[in-house]
């Protein structure tokens, strides 16, 4: 018998892919096999610049945030550092909204953390200190294997 190769569900899948292509430039659009690579590469650059998005969105917080310290009199790395000093957990986002919407607030956290900066921060030396110890195990591990070799 004679394979056929124009069955249903290749029609179905070839509709999907052109309609979700439509829109773009010359054969990408009617072509399936131009379509469909063209598909692959834009979700590709989709997943990436998702995140390149979120990493923009984060240095946009902390220009808006360096900004309304320097007018309260406190650099951003300081008013940060002061910030966990006194055991306030928001994020940047938060601070960079409280910064817009409401200054009075945002005074009350710098000098929160102007008050909080002189009291050493005790857990983030322990963080640093716990992967420094990891590495050393997990380099004796490896000299172990090779001198077993």
């Amino acid at each position: 018998m004679v394979r056929i190769k124009t069955n249903v569900y290749s029609h179905k899948r070839k509709k999907r892919v052109l309609k979700e292509a439509r829109g773009q430039f010359g054969d990408r659009s009617k072509r399936y096999k131009e379509a469909a690579k063209s598909l692959t590469a834009s979700k590709q650059y989709a997943y990436f610049d998702r995140k390149k998005n979120a990493g923009a969105f984060r240095s946009l917080w902390i220009v808006r945030l360096n900004a309304a310290c320097r007018e309260g009199g406190i650099a951003y790395s300081k008013f940060i550092r002061g910030l966990k000093g006194a055991k306030i957990e928001l994020d940047r986002k938060m601070l960079s909204e409280i910064a817009i919407s409401s200054p009075e607030v945002f005074t009350q956290l710098i000098e929160k953390a102007k008050a909080g900066y002189s009291t050493p921060i005790a857990a983030k030396k322990a963080v640093v200190k716990a992967p420094k110890q990891v590495r050393v195990v997990k380099a004796a591990k490896v000299v172990k294997a090779k001198a077993k070799v």
